[in-house]
């Protein structure tokens, strides 16, 4: 289930880079790309020590829960810990998959990859 999901985000963000002809997707299409192992793995202290109160954050790999997260973030990863999902709604962010980061900013303006 969760290899065709991931092809189906992978193959969304491809067509949305040629589309609006933006390189940020197609990075985050190549990173996901990646074997498992190389893939990036964020903890929420990293997120807290390097992202300003209400930034866009996209981690394009999995977002573990070590840390606490005192800033609002609209955090889109593509895998989460269940305790990292949970912090980060606790501290009244909004975690999102990056197909639901897709739909609501599609032309990729003010998102930062951290990772």
């Amino acid at each position: 289930m969760k290899n065709e999901q991931l092809s189906t985000t992978i193959t969304a963000l491809k067509r949305l880079a040629i589309e609006q002809q933006r390189p940020l997707w197609k990075r985050v299409a190549a990173d996901l790309e990646k074997p498992t192992r190389q893939r990036r793995v964020v903890n929420l202290w990293k997120l807290e020590q390097h992202a300003k109160d209400g930034e866009i954050i996209l981690v394009p790999g999995k977002l573990l829960g070590d840390g606490i997260l005192t800033k609002k973030l609209t955090v889109a990863a593509a895998f989460y810990s269940g305790e990292a999902r949970q912090k980060v709604a606790a501290s009244g962010s909004t975690p999102l998959t990056i197909e639901e980061l897709l739909k609501k900013h599609a032309d990729g303006k003010n998102v930062r990859i951290i990772g």
